[in-house]
């Protein structure tokens, strides 16, 4: 016997296939920011990601990807989490205001050949509006994974992935997302012969 799912459990798979829907069309998209940063990385660049609540989760799930690995061994790449230094947000957080928490990290830490990758299913956040700025200031590459467009942040990145939905399919989509730019990563090595396990 079949059991019926609550009506509101049906109603969020179904949100969740008009976001999913709309991130296969992006899949070109977030092909080329694997293939991207594969390049970017290889040339001893380095990943920034930072995001706020769920996003944040999202964040260091892309960079645990990149330093650990995807599919198949490999050399681990750099990543950084912006959130998961806890005693430098907190300290900026305290010294400088919340606004500042990423910001400040991206002073410190981004060069030109990096890519910093900020989460939000709002695409308001202050405080990655502030990154973004930051990353803008010191010539790194700025990417944004949001929701809706219109919305600041995607207006800001020099590119953006913006997913319809309401704020849980977007950051259940921003997850796929994630896996699609770490395959794609992982398939541009390959083709540059930089990933011996695919050999």
């Amino acid at each position: 016997m079949r059991l019926s799912l609550p009506n509101q459990a049906h109603d969020h798979l179904d949100a969740l296939g008009d976001t999913l829907l709309a991130l296969r069309r992006q899949a070109s998209h977030l092909q080329r920011w694997g293939t991207v940063l594969a390049r970017r990385l290889s040339e001893g660049g380095r990943l920034l990601a930072a995001g706020n609540g769920g996003s944040a989760a999202e964040a260091q799930h892309l960079t645990a990807e990149l330093v650990g690995r995807f599919d198949g061994d490999r050399p681990p790449f750099s990543a950084i989490s912006l959130h998961a230094d806890t005693s430098s947000l907190t300290a900026i957080g305290n010294d400088y205001g919340y606004d500042e928490v990423f910001a400040r990290q991206v002073a410190a830490h981004a060069r030109p050949l990096d890519v910093l990758v900020l989460l939000s299913t709002s695409g308001r956040s202050r405080n990655l509006l502030r990154a973004a700025y930051a990353g803008i200031n010191v010539g790194t590459l700025v990417w944004a994974l949001t929701g809706p467009a219109p919305n600041s942040l995607a207006s800001l990145a020099e590119d953006a992935v913006c997913l319809p939905g309401d704020p849980a399919n977007v950051q259940e989509a921003h997850l796929v997302a994630v896996h699609m730019m770490c395959r794609a990563f992982e398939a541009a090595l390959a083709d540059a012969g930089r990933n011996p396990a695919a050999s």
